[in-house]
């Protein structure tokens, strides 16, 4: 589960993660490349989709901002839903999800 936000970094389980990272209920990669979500693109998602989720949510930073529209076409051809949102939003949503045993990935920009 995350635990906490805070800028630049984020709390999961009981370890503070800094930088941007993807984490699945039973994953986490600390050390996601993707530096911008307006330049974001499937190349970037790789680790998040290699994790079979049914549902990524993209944590976009203290703001939510939408990245090329082509990313959700081309998570949609893969059949997996795309949502866009705060990191704040985002870690909520995500723990809701996986409170559910849904198959949910979060990337999550923290800065």
């Amino acid at each position: 589960m995350i635990r906490a936000w805070d800028s630049g970094r984020v709390l999961v389980g009981e370890r503070w993660l800094g930088g941007n990272l993807i984490v699945s209920a039973d994953t986490i990669v600390s050390d996601w490349a993707a530096r911008n979500p307006l330049e974001l693109s499937v190349e970037d998602l790789d680790a998040a989709i290699e994790l079979k989720p049914e549902i990524i949510l993209v944590g976009t930073g203290q703001a939510a901002v939408l990245p090329d529209p082509a990313l959700m076409i081309a998570l949609a051809e893969l059949r997996i839903g795309l949502e866009i949102m705060t990191t704040p939003a985002a870690c909520r949503t995500y723990n809701v999800l996986v409170h559910e045993q849904r198959r949910v990935v979060a990337a999550l920009f923290t800065a």
